[in-house]
């Protein structure tokens, strides 16, 4: 590739090394998306609720007939606490200590470095800091490095690069929530598709891609009606139907069962070391979005001719 960026060329600005690097930052920023988004779900949610409550009249008539001033002040009850939430998004407030408030300095906020300097506690009331969040961020290094070795200098290493990142925030949220947000699934999904559509997706032509979305979606969907219909239970949520959509976006349908069948492994791998450990309880839900997420990224090193010879299917 040629060019250069600040007389630096870019071979070296899109080398494993400086996308690492990169990785380490976007990591950081993962860890506040994988924290806040829920909570803005929950508030976007609860304010719908306080409008159903207030204004729509079939919801009143179905629900208070009998006592419908109990509405009124449910709905004013909730607009107020509300309101009284400070404004909560992605970029601001600036990071706070949860357990005293203490605002994060910046020095405090470098990658996996001010962890290690901190020795995981706050600086001012000495709480401990989840080894987690450094954890993420070398993990997203690592992500990223991965695709810089494999994809080499071009423009398409970054592309995947968001691809990783967005897979990595759904499986992180999943996993503490059980929840998928449509705020990360369907950009994901549409993406795949414009990126098919553009041409820049080696071996995924549009058609593929569209019918990836398709296989995906309609496969996990039969899957939990016939799942309910015998056993009158939710076996997953409507999340994993878009997330393997939007992996057969940008893989192909070709790549949906392999992605299944890897899922499926590391999900069973994942549950014996937790049974093993004792961390899974009995009747304890487990998400199945992480191993979606990490059935993807499989099939993607690896590459899809590679993971078919693998289970015999070549």
């Amino acid at each position: 590739m040629a060019g250069t960026i600040a007389g630096l060329p870019l071979e070296l600005w899109l080398s494993p090394w400086a996308l690492g690097l990169l990785g380490l930052a976007v990591g950081s920023f993962l860890n506040v998306v994988v924290h806040r988004l829920p909570l803005m779900l929950e508030r976007q949610w609860w304010g719908d609720v306080a409008a159903q409550l207030g204004d729509d009249e079939s919801f009143r008539r179905t629900f208070s007939a009998a006592a419908p001033e109990r509405l009124s002040l449910a709905s004013s009850g909730l607009e107020k606490l509300l309101a009284e939430l400070k404004p909560l998004g992605l970029a601001r407030p600036a990071s706070r200590c949860p357990s005293c408030g203490h605002a994060i300095r910046w020095y405090e906020n470098i990658p996996v470095l001010s962890w290690l300097a901190l020795k995981g506690r706050c600086s001012a009331c000495a709480a401990r800091i989840p080894a987690r969040y450094p954890l993420v961020e070398l993990g997203t290094a690592g992500l990223f490095a991965t695709f810089a070795w494999q994809l080499g200098p071009q423009p398409l290493t970054l592309l995947w690069c968001a691809v990783g990142a967005t897979l990595l925030a759904l499986a992180l949220i999943d996993w503490d929530t059980t929840v998928l947000p449509d705020a990360l699934t369907l950009p994901l999904l549409w993406a795949g598709l414009a990126a098919a559509a553009l041409g820049w997706l080696p071996g995924v032509t549009l058609e593929q891609s569209m019918w990836g979305v398709v296989a995906g979606y309609l496969s996990l969907w039969s899957v939990y009606w016939l799942f309910k219909l015998a056993t009158g239970k939710d076996g997953m949520g409507f999340g994993d139907f878009k997330l393997l959509a939007a992996l057969g976006a940008w893989l192909g349908w070709q790549a949906i069962l392999p992605v299944v069948l890897m899922a499926s492994i590391i999900g069973a791998l994942v549950g014996l070391g937790m049974k093993a450990s004792g961390s899974l309880r009995e009747g304890r839900f487990v998400p199945f979005g992480p191993f979606l997420a990490g059935g993807g990224l499989v099939v993607t090193w690896a590459g899809l001719p590679r993971v078919l010879d693998w289970i015999g299917w070549t």
